[in-house]
């Protein structure tokens, strides 16, 4: 929050913008880039100057990379170490195995955020055209903000109109070098640092038994939690590109062609999951196909990701669930292993608290601005809970009351519900006794 407030009160500094901001749009603008969200009110590349998009750049790393990270990373310098509370707290969110390994872990986090951004921005820049941006300054600008933009899933761009320019549209290339950054950022530290692991395993595992003819075999190095993880987020990868190009085959990409329907369809089943990133007109699409987009928004990234969302983890436990009831099972069990109890209840507070809040979202802006159709709103709240940045063009028309809804539906949804209650409520012991369980009677 209090970045929020100090990256509003910068953005309505005279040299932020050409013609000057109001509050209520710098505050707007401010929770979009801390929130890694994406949703504008103002167009960034004409209402804010160099000084103002760079702010925002700043501000979309700072909130990617979570304030815990940076604030517990830089006492640990400041004040020569940590508390125990914060690293047990660090060790959770970063997935470490034991606490003293945390801070390397978020070492480890910060570095691999700067290589993939570093590497991104100079992919980015060999596969622009030159004729488009003349200035070698400008293009390197043009990288390195589309290249942070993208891995914290933020969806800001300096195009007037994103991917959807037409000078970009075709540019399949650049296309899918960004579908590749924000994916990284979606995946979520744990899973790119326990996959590099497991890889790094594998490698030497084969190369060992090339040579000395021994499987050096270790289990578990790729834990349940990633695999979940990775599997959810390939199946809805590919389902997505699957149904969208096969719907909207001669509707949205009519106008491409063979390999760049591929690449549009993929980029627009991938960019709903927290991205934000548009290279087509989303209010032109079948309403079938808005109803994916709104069900990929909701799920989300991955967790201890740069995305929002419901999480992959919450929607595979629920999805879970349903079969182990079906099956007659008392207990979820995936991958020869059983998931906690606890986890599942989280899944579930997560699920229904985050309708919860999209409702509320919705009822208000409906009543602030009643004017504008159910479809329209549903998405911009769904977009903002799950800090995706994709909108149906309603954004900058609404009233300042429903602007101010959506900043405290991108917050609530960046921060999670859960954990807010979690900050408000006091903690109860647990006494050393059981009630009589008894079964409630549903459906």
């Amino acid at each position: 929050m209090g970045l929020i407030v100090v990256g509003a009160l910068l953005l309505m500094l005279p040299n932020a913008t050409y013609q000057g901001i109001s509050f209520v749009d710098a505050l707007f603008t401010s929770t979009s880039a801390v929130c890694v969200t994406g949703l504008i009110v103002v167009d960034t590349n004409s209402y804010f100057t160099a000084f103002g998009q760079t702010l925002i750049m700043l501000l979309i790393q700072a909130g990617g990379l979570g304030i815990l990270t940076f604030a517990s990373y830089f006492s640990y310098f400041f004040k020569g170490g940590s508390t125990y509370e914060n690293q047990l707290a660090l060790s959770d969110m970063t997935n470490s195995e034991k606490i003293g390994e945390v801070f390397t872990t978020v070492k480890r986090i910060l570095t691999i955020t700067f290589l993939i951004e570093f590497i991104g921005a100079i992919l980015i820049f060999f596969n622009l055209d030159k004729a488009l941006i003349p200035s070698f300054s400008e293009r390197v600008y043009f990288s390195v903000f589309h290249s942070i933009s993208a891995f914290c899933n933020a969806g800001f761009s300096t195009l007037p109109n994103g991917m959807m320019e037409d000078s970009y549209v075709y540019n399949y290339p650049l296309q899918f070098i960004i579908v590749i950054i924000f994916v990284f950022g979606g995946l979520g530290f744990p899973i790119v640092i326990n996959s590099v692991r497991y890889i790094k395993h594998l490698i030497a595992r084969y190369i060992l038994w090339f040579v000395e003819k021994k499987n050096n075999y270790r289990p578990w190095i790729l834990t349940l939690s990633n695999k979940i993880n990775l599997l959810t987020t390939s199946i809805l990868i590919i389902l997505g590109t699957v149904i969208i190009y096969i719907k909207e085959y001669y509707n949205v990409l009519g106008n491409h062609q063979g390999l760049g329907k591929v690449v549009t369809a993929l980029f627009t089943a991938t960019t709903p999951r927290t991205a934000g990133f548009n290279s087509i007109d989303f209010s032109q699409m079948h309403f079938s196909s808005i109803i994916i987009i709104i069900f990929l928004m909701w799920v989300g990234a991955s967790p201890a990701s740069t995305g929002g969302g419901i999480k992959t983890s919450t929607f595979a436990i629920a999805t879970l669930n349903y079969f182990s009831l079906a099956k007659g099972k008392t207990r979820i069990e995936v991958f020869r292993r059983e998931i906690a109890d606890i986890s599942v209840r989280r899944a579930f507070a997560v699920m229904s608290l985050s309708l919860l809040v999209i409702g509320i979202s919705v009822y208000l802006i409906s009543h602030y601005d009643n004017h504008v159709p159910l479809l329209d709103i549903a998405f911009e709240s769904f977009s903002a809970y799950s800090t995706v940045g994709l909108s149906l063009g309603i954004t900058g028309d609404l009233s300042s009351e429903s602007k101010l809804v959506l900043i405290g539906t991108m917050f609530v949804g960046r921060v999670s519900m859960l954990t807010i209650l979690i900050a408000f409520f006091k903690k109860v012991r647990q006494g050393n006794y059981h009630y009589p369980s008894d079964e409630i009677l549903i459906n």
